[in-house]
């Protein structure tokens, strides 16, 4: 069984946790925080076997076959180098890197070690995703034209949304699951991309992104941190429109016709947490031999990476890098 740790004991880390001690296919063997108390507190709550109080030591541990990092952005490029260099294939969270520049060095690094590397963007593999994709390679939309989305969280008290240095900000927290929203829907054939932003304290805190894409088609989506948002997606199609309730971890997934009228309800399977399925997948990749998700390939992570800093490029936004 492979054994996984956690590197980071924060509240991303306690859903990881409350997860991966239901599932059969992993052993929550550790976890690291910056002090051995806090790591230890963590430990005994959901039943791992070690506990340590440095990211150096849990990662020197050779029983140690899977890293999950779940610290701020800003510290995810250093942190999966460090683990990739321990020798262990690691999950890493969403915004997978600060820069497309950080995601290509460390995919390489990860590949020159024959390592699995993925990013951990819970919407790329839950069963949800392929609801969706069948409903409308069935054609029960007909053409899809365009899609609207937002995502919105009130985040006013979490210091790492309000501080540059811990790549705060809308874009890389919540914006990035707009973005593979949309290429999840309309693939990788992107015309042109407009955003605008609201700043407040040097961060952005509510963002809005177009993005066009091949044969006309539209993205129109909001992502907010200051205030909490429906979570609504909606796509739209010559003959009907499909609505997600929280594309962030779908509730309902629902069709209508032209006239507005509900014509299918499609359930969403039943699920610990929704983690479980990245965790999977990292599962089947590493028994395979696999330095990859098919659900999240590298170079999606890649080219997500790149609009983003397209994005804040335009902003003017310079977060500042940790070596």
């Amino acid at each position: 069984m492979i054994k996984m740790a956690i590197l980071g004991a924060g509240g991303i880390a306690h859903k990881m946790a409350a997860t991966i001690t239901n599932m059969d296919q992993v052993e929550a063997y550790a976890v690291a925080a910056r002090d051995l108390e806090r790591a230890q507190a963590f430990a005994d709550q959901y039943g791992f076997t070690k506990a340590y109080g440095s990211y150096e030591e849990m990662l020197a541990d050779e029983a140690v076959d899977l890293v999950y990092i779940a610290v701020p952005h800003s510290h995810h490029y250093k942190m999966t180098k460090m683990s990739l260099e321990a020798g262990k294939h690691v999950l890493c969270e969403k915004a997978f890197t600060v820069t497309a520049d950080q995601a290509r060095e460390i995919l390489s690094l990860a590949k020159s070690k024959g390592l699995l590397l993925t990013e951990a963007i819970w919407t790329r593999y839950m069963p949800s995703r392929q609801i969706i994709n069948d409903i409308i390679a069935r054609g029960e939309i007909g053409e899809v034209t365009s899609l609207t989305a937002n995502l919105g969280y009130e985040l006013n008290a979490v210091k790492r949304i309000w501080d540059p240095n811990l790549a705060g900000g809308a874009l890389l927290d919540v914006g990035v699951y707009l973005i593979n929203f949309a290429r999840m829907v309309f693939g990788d054939k992107m015309t042109d991309i407009t955003a605008s932003a609201v700043f407040r304290d040097g961060v952005d805190m509510i963002d809005s992104i177009t993005m066009t894409f091949e044969g006309g088609k539209m993205a129109t989506m909001q992502s907010n941190v200051a205030a909490a948002q429906n979570r609504t997606g909606c796509i739209f199609g010559t003959k009907g429109y499909i609505e997600i309730t929280n594309i962030n971890n779908p509730e309902a997934i629902k069709v209508y016709s032209p006239e507005y009228q509900e014509i299918a309800d499609y359930p969403i399977p039943p699920q610990i947490t929704g983690y479980e399925y990245e965790v999977e997948a990292c599962v089947h990749a590493i028994e395979h031999g696999e330095l990859e998700c098919p659900q999240m390939p590298h170079e999606e992570t890649i080219k997500v990476m790149e609009i983003m800093d397209g994005i804040r490029k335009t902003w003017n936004y310079e977060i500042p890098l940790l070596g």
